[in-house]
């Protein structure tokens, strides 16, 4: 029953959330049990994995017939929950404060456990339609998020979300309509099942491409992030590009490790569909990146050029840049959700959105913008943070499969990260202040604690003996690489 629970625990912890009248102190702690809760059950998931071979499908063929559903718990599945658990239960801490001030709170916390039960459900899916489900549930409760401030910009940016979310939903069926067509199965698969060419494969492969690569923020289909996250709560901003980007990532790992034979769409050169886009989306979305005023707009552009590099690690079919692609996953959770979680404290103080506003602002916040700057730090490249060690893998893995032009564009971007980066801790640290901050200190420490720990995060784990980061994304590619 362990699936059921980490997926429904939230869900239905959610729903009493709404129902259920509470005080706001009890209602904080109960949200933050459950999320706490249910992430212990995620991590409980790699017990399994030591007993077991390293896969464990549960099929429970009596829901949903005649197909079914069912659950698959391996190394990709295992870190992906990891990741969501851990930053899932920082960002819930940090929006206590963050939404004190705020209306519908209670339907803020109500939508983000449901997203997180959605979610950890995506992400331990056996097969495509268990997946599709979940993927659905996630994307249409984390709407709710986008337009929680409810006014005419938010509803704009959440009709975009919603008609781009629909669109990539149709694509996702299509293509597993086409798979199930094809092979008379949707179940994942050690190594993948399907090997063959033809107007139908093509399709469906296409269809992945763009049903998952609208959640990835993939160019062109990245459209609604720069839209969502101005106008979304910053801690529902942390998780849309902390998290949520992510499971798009995890589809398409999905497809060319479970689906597809990973050699055959080498051969066949599907997969270079993969990387063009990936390559456009590292480029495109740091130039527009630069050409951003708007701190969390910025934020949300240099989300998609990050998301660019874990498409790029999966397309060039390197065991090595999939080492760099696993890592860089987790290194951009932690980096891009301490980013907007820190941009949502610069915006709650000051009540400013403009990069220029927030000149001379490192003065009235040393610590929060210290963070900052280590997160932008690892963003550009810079050792010993992570980003370093993630851009450095997948730069190998391009030079082992023959792809300089790769290589090249990774040392590009990195210069375009800090061309964007780097004048916003000048302004908040060495410009004069053009707004009156004297009344602004540091925000309390259920907004800190997270923000303090996620920044050190982008460090850490680079600077110990044994890197466990690093370990868990070998081990994860081993896995994916293991069945072919």
């Amino acid at each position: 029953m362990l699936p059921f629970l980490i997926i429904f625990l939230p869900i239905i912890g959610g729903l009493l959330v709404y129902t259920v009248k509470m005080s706001d102190r009890f209602r904080d702690g109960f949200v933050l049990t459950v999320t706490a809760v249910t992430g212990l059950l995620g991590l409980s998931l790699y017990s399994y994995l030591q007993k077991d071979t390293g896969v464990v499908v549960l099929k429970y063929s009596q829901i949903l017939h005649p197909f079914g559903i069912s659950f698959r718990l391996d190394w990709l599945s295992a870190v992906l929950v990891t990741i969501a658990s851990v930053i899932w239960l920082l960002v819930t801490i940090y929006s206590f404060d963050y939404m004190k001030s705020m209306h519908n709170i209670k339907r803020y916390h109500t939508f983000t456990l449901i997203t997180f039960g959605a979610t950890l459900g995506t992400l331990i899916s056996g097969d495509l339609l268990t997946l599709f489900l979940f993927f659905e549930l996630m994307s249409f409760a984390s709407y709710v998020l986008v337009i929680q401030e409810g006014d005419a910009q938010a509803m704009r940016a959440g009709f975009l979300y919603l008609i781009m979310t629909i669109g990539g939903g149709l694509a996702l069926l299509f293509g597993i309509l086409g798979v199930y067509t094809m092979t008379g199965t949707v179940a994942f698969t050690e190594g993948g099942f399907i090997a063959a060419g033809g107007t139908l494969s093509l399709a469906s492969f296409i269809g992945f491409l763009i049903g998952f690569g609208v959640k990835a923020g993939m160019f062109p289909l990245h459209v609604w992030l720069p839209e969502a996250h101005p106008v979304a709560p910053s801690p529902a901003s942390a998780l849309l590009s902390g998290i949520m980007l992510k499971i798009g990532a995890f589809g398409l790992l999905r497809i060319i490790f479970n689906v597809y034979e990973f050699r055959f769409l080498k051969e066949i050169g599907w997969i270079n569909l993969l990387l063009v886009g990936a390559i456009l989306t590292i480029l495109l979305g740091s130039v527009f990146a630069i050409m951003q005023t708007n701190l969390k707009r910025r934020l949300a552009y240099s989300s998609v050029a990050q998301m660019g590099y874990v498409l790029l690690g999966m397309a060039l079919l390197s065991k090595q840049a999939l080492i760099g692609d696993v890592f860089h996953i987790f290194t951009h959770a932690i980096m891009k959700s301490c980013l907007f979680l820190i941009a949502g404290t610069m915006i709650l103080l000051t009540g400013k959105k403009e990069i220029r506003d927030f000149r001379g602002i490192g003065r009235r916040l040393p610590v929060t913008m210290a963070c900052f700057t280590m997160c932008s730090l690892s963003m550009i490249g810079i050792p010993p943070f992570n980003g370093f060690l993630s851009k450095w893998l997948l730069g190998l893995g391009a030079l082992e499969v023959n792809q300089p032009l790769s290589a090249v564009v990774l040392l590009i971007s990195s210069l375009l990260n800090a061309v964007y980066y780097l004048p916003i801790v000048i302004n908040a640290f060495f410009k004069q202040e053009e707004h009156d901050f004297s009344g602004i200190k540091e925000p309390g420490w259920r907004m800190m604690v997270p923000v303090v720990v996620l920044a050190i995060a982008t460090v850490i784990f680079d600077l110990l003996p044994s890197n466990l980061l690093l370990s868990l994304s070998e081990a994860t590619a081993a896995a994916l690489f293991g069945g072919n």
